[in-house]
């Protein structure tokens, strides 16, 4: 009798530490869900920062005091073949998310069309808009980047 009874005390401590190290795995798998989540929820939220300093920019209207994107910031060409995985490699994340602006309607095709003998109409600008952050402003155990194309 009193084996069965040691056997069943060690049967019970042996749950006891499966179901403690299955716990600990789910918080450490919750835990690196929520570091993803913040670094994509970061990355978006400088994307529609950027998107609203550009339209800004484009309406000729005030950015305020600290845009996420001024004029100088936004590139304008077209044939350097701008590659968001190659500049996120490159890229090196502070404080803050990191932004790359291109304005591409003359890299578009149809974009710029031209009737012969009527006016030219400026094209509506589209632009494309790659963001990098990471889930915390220092020490990131998590990153994430997003490459959108916005049209005014």
């Amino acid at each position: 009798m009193l084996y069965v009874a040691l056997i069943m005390l060690v049967l019970l401590a042996l749950l006891g530490v499966i179901g403690m190290q299955v716990a600990g795995m789910q918080e450490r798998m919750a835990a690196g869900y929520r570091a993803t989540n913040m670094a994509f929820q970061n990355a978006e939220g400088a994307a529609r920062s950027a998107e609203n300093a550009v339209e800004n920019i484009a309406n000729r209207k005030d950015a305020g005091t600290n845009p996420a994107v001024t004029s100088a910031d936004i590139s304008q060409q077209c044939d350097d073949g701008f590659d968001p995985s190659g500049w996120v490699a490159k890229t090196k994340l502070g404080s803050k998310p990191a932004i790359y602006v291109r304005e591409i309607q003359g890299c578009i095709q149809g974009e710029g069309a031209l009737d012969m003998g009527k006016s030219v109409e400026k094209p509506t600008p589209v632009y494309q808009i790659t963001t990098y952050a990471g889930d915390t402003t220092s020490d990131a155990t998590s990153r994430a980047a997003i490459d959108t194309v916005f049209k005014l």
